[in-house]
């Protein structure tokens, strides 16, 4: 995992940061060039998630040259937005570069990205460049610089809150400069508790997602990951739908998880308080 400092407020540390990540966006240019290119006129324009339901609502799939949202109501979902995020990330552009800008401070509040962490994941690390920015402003500077990029597969780019800096104008530029690269964008936000009021954006789709528990393997090893997520909005599509799923680390997709629940309870059972003191039915632990 390659990591570029955040950039202060001064000009010349900033300026040195812009040209750290220039200089290794064009080195990622320049993998294309050398062996990237066949790959990236192969895909198509859609990305599906793996998961029949969900594709079928989606018109086959999530558009591959756009800008995507995923929200976390509360800073304790985070790490399902991130997760989220990230797989879809992998399904938008598997074996790519990807590169994961976000405010410094978070590292503080939600964890540092782990490379072994990632791995399990499914994530190449060697093949993630981590930008770190002071403030909303920075990490979407950094976020313009990888839309741009046409070697990046994907760009995660992670905001916290509703800064003003993120406002319908600067999606509006994301989503265009998706378009002209063909780089697939998702911007990981947490609204804390302001996701249903999320301000106006050119986001493709957007998603809320909440964390829910995954069934422990063997030796109650943790089980594969899995997130409570609802489409809020898809532009031309389906919206307000809502599907649990289970994230393949090894076969690279999505699948629906439904019916792992108790067969006698409806479709509509709620997700375990992800927060709170439960006691979780046998087999079943807490995924995060």
């Amino acid at each position: 995992m390659h990591a570029i400092n955040a950039w202060r407020g001064d000009a010349s540390p900033r300026a040195k940061t812009l040209a750290a990540l220039r200089l290794a966006l064009a080195k990622i240019e320049a993998r294309r060039e050398g062996g990237f290119r066949a790959a990236s006129l192969e895909r198509s324009e859609r990305f599906s998630l793996g998961a029949a339901e969900v594709d079928a609502a989606l018109g086959g799939g999530l558009k591959r040259a756009g800008l995507h949202e995923v929200l976390a109501p509360r800073g304790g979902d985070w790490s399902a937005a991130a997760g989220f995020g990230l797989a879809l990330a992998l399904r938008a552009a598997p074996g790519r570069p990807l590169l994961w800008a976000r405010q410094d401070f978070l590292d503080g509040e939600t964890g540092r990205l782990n490379g072994v962490g990632l791995a399990e994941f499914g994530a190449d690390p060697a093949g993630l460049s981590l930008v770190r920015g002071r403030d909303a402003e920075a990490v979407l500077r950094a976020g313009v610089e990888a839309a741009r990029c046409k070697g990046l597969g994907a760009a995660l780019i992670e905001i916290f809150g509703a800064p003003r800096a993120l406002d319908l104008t600067a999606t509006l530029r994301l989503a265009r400069l998706a378009e002209s690269s063909g780089v697939t964008l998702f911007l990981l936000r947490i609204c804390a508790g302001e996701a249903t009021r999320a301000p106006p954006s050119a986001a493709v789709s957007r998603w809320r997602a909440r964390p829910q528990n995954s069934r422990a393997l063997l030796a109650n090893a943790p089980g594969a990951p899995r997130f409570f997520v609802t489409l809020l909005r898809h532009r031309g599509g389906a919206a307000d739908c809502s599907w649990r799923l289970e994230w393949q680390r090894d076969r690279g997709f999505f699948r629906e998880t439904a019916e792992t629940y108790n067969a006698a309870l409806s479709g509509s059972v709620p997700a375990f308080p992800a927060d709170g003191a439960v006691a979780f039915p046998p087999g079943w632990r807490r995924a995060g």
